[in-house]
């Protein structure tokens, strides 16, 4: 078992963590030649954070009782997961070759059929914050001490079910959830704000009963810090909002919007020498 009180690893590690993830992410779909490569990159820092630094998890054993749960509300960003999962050598590595294959467990959306590290198959958006609620409620009058996860979309937020589940959770005291918010400014039908204007986000949490941090998503010491902060708050459940920008890492696809990215076999083969090149 490893966890997050036990060899927290250091920021250089987690960096280079964050950077074979962003390799494998766009092999990945520029193997495919088009999909969710922007979302990968830009939130490959908070997989990271919490597959290497902040999740309970027994490697040996995906269904250990007392392991954390993490729900991907945002089902769609499945590079970036299978990535982490590799990394992290939940699965194996060569597996990520299969993704998106007819009849491949790595699916473009994920889904249980990958087993017991997939805690729900969340691929209507807006869904993810609901079930990880009920699961940390259920954790909570049973008296087990495991915490739950959700990885949000901030287009998510526009979402009715999402505001119902905030205020279920606040209301149920669920100091065992965690919610990160990955503030990204994009969605399917563009840049967020140009769809839905939704600030003052952290307002509209303080207001539901959430303790509430606004975090940069690519500072390592800024989201374990904040982790660390929810996991000693009471009675209230925690949402990071961690902006991040598209793309991160691959400086000529930094901050550009584009929800389903066509990204051809030499569009990869240069994002690829960029990442290598990097320090």
């Amino acid at each position: 078992m490893s966890g997050r009180r036990d060899n927290r690893p250091s920021r250089e590690s987690l960096e280079a963590s964050a950077l074979e993830i962003r390799k494998s992410i766009v092999e990945m779909v520029g193997r495919n030649g088009q999909g969710y490569v922007q979302q990968g990159l830009g939130a490959a820092d908070l997989f990271t954070v919490l597959y290497f630094a902040e999740l309970r998890l027994d490697e040996n054993d995906a269904s250990w009782p007392g392991r954390d749960r993490l729900f991907l509300s945002t089902a769609h960003n499945s590079a970036a997961f299978y990535a982490t999962l590799a990394e992290r050598g939940l699965i194996d590595k060569a597996r990520l070759t299969t993704y998106c294959n007819d009849g491949s467990e790595l699916e473009i959306n994920v889904s249980e059929r990958l087993g017991q590290l997939v805690e729900a198959t969340c691929g209507s958006l807006g869904q993810g914050l609901s079930v990880a609620a009920g699961m940390a409620h259920a954790a909570k009058r049973q008296g087990h001490g495991f915490r739950t996860y959700v990885i949000l979309g901030d287009g998510e937020l526009q979402e009715g079910q999402t505001w119902e589940a905030a205020m279920y959770a606040a209301s149920r005291q669920l100091d065992n959830l965690c919610l990160i918010v990955d503030v990204n400014r994009l969605q399917v039908e563009g840049e967020t704000d140009k769809v839905l204007a939704m600030e003052p986000i952290s307002d509209k949490w303080r207001a539901f009963g959430w303790a509430v941090h606004e975090v940069d998503g690519h500072d390592f010491d800024a989201l374990a810090g904040a982790l660390e902060q929810a996991r000693h708050t009471r009675l209230r459940p925690t949402v990071l909002l961690a902006h991040t920008t598209v793309g991160k890492g691959v400086p000529f696809l930094e901050g550009r919007m584009s929800h389903n990215m066509v990204f051809p076999a030499e569009t990869a083969a240069r994002a690829m020498e960029l990442l290598e090149a990097a320090p």
